[in-house]
């Protein structure tokens, strides 16, 4: 019996009908209206990459990727998926083929291109200090960020997760240029956070490798 029945139970006859003050304890939310008003103003995280405009197709897919992505708000505790954010890429939402990298070499399928929007996040993500939960490199090296730090995905497939272990909410944004894509990690001035160390630059000459087996995926996802 805890100290509020001990003290209670005797008195409750001559309490009956009568008004009474009970004990409050009040819970402060951990997240407020004014944390998600204020999520914009502090940059924690930011990464660019750099891709040949020229490739249409690629081009298209990169920022069909990062509009799914593009202004999304993560609460203190929740995960990120890449896979289940972007969705399917289909050609039916859009995706146009370009080059991939399958099993090691380069190949053609729909959405290639879209690692580059996975990768450019998961750099600015990491430097932000948010936990990584599940990345993968590729089975090539790729050319748009330095050695180790790509992160691929495919539909059914690798995917590339990351959780908000901040007390505060973090907002996700990414701008695509004609030959750039920057993601950037923002959350409230006031928000604890331990940054990593920036990573090194992403190269500025863009390499472009055209596919050496058209059509060879076969439904194959890229990886």
């Amino acid at each position: 019996m805890d100290t509020i029945e001990k003290e209670w139970l005797p008195r409750l006859t001559t309490m009956t009908g009568q008004p009474q003050e009970l004990p409050m304890v009040i819970d402060q939310p951990e997240v407020t209206e004014a944390d998600f008003q204020q999520v914009d103003q502090r940059l924690i995280g930011k990464y660019t990459t750099y891709f040949d405009g020229s490739n249409v197709n690629r081009t298209t897919n990169i920022r069909l990727a990062s509009k799914a992505i593009n202004n999304l708000i993560l609460s203190p505790g929740e995960r990120f998926s890449f896979n289940r954010v972007v969705g399917p890429r289909t050609p039916g939402r859009g995706y146009k083929s370009a080059k991939v990298i399958v099993r090691g070499e380069y190949s053609e399928g729909i959405g290639g291109g879209i690692c580059q929007v996975s990768s450019t996040l998961f750099n600015s993500v990491d430097e932000a200090g948010l936990r990584i939960l599940q990345r993968n490199s590729h089975s090539k090296e790729v050319a748009y960020v330095p050695p180790g730090r790509d992160a691929t995905v495919s539909w059914g497939g690798p995917d590339f997760r990351f959780k908000n272990n901040l007390t505060k909410p973090v907002l996700i944004r990414i701008r695509v240029t004609s030959n750039a894509i920057t993601a950037y990690v923002y959350t409230t001035p006031d928000a604890r956070v331990k940054k990593r160390k920036p990573v090194q630059p992403a190269p500025t000459k863009v390499e472009s490798v055209p596919a050496t087996n058209p059509g060879s995926l076969n439904g194959k996802q890229p990886q």
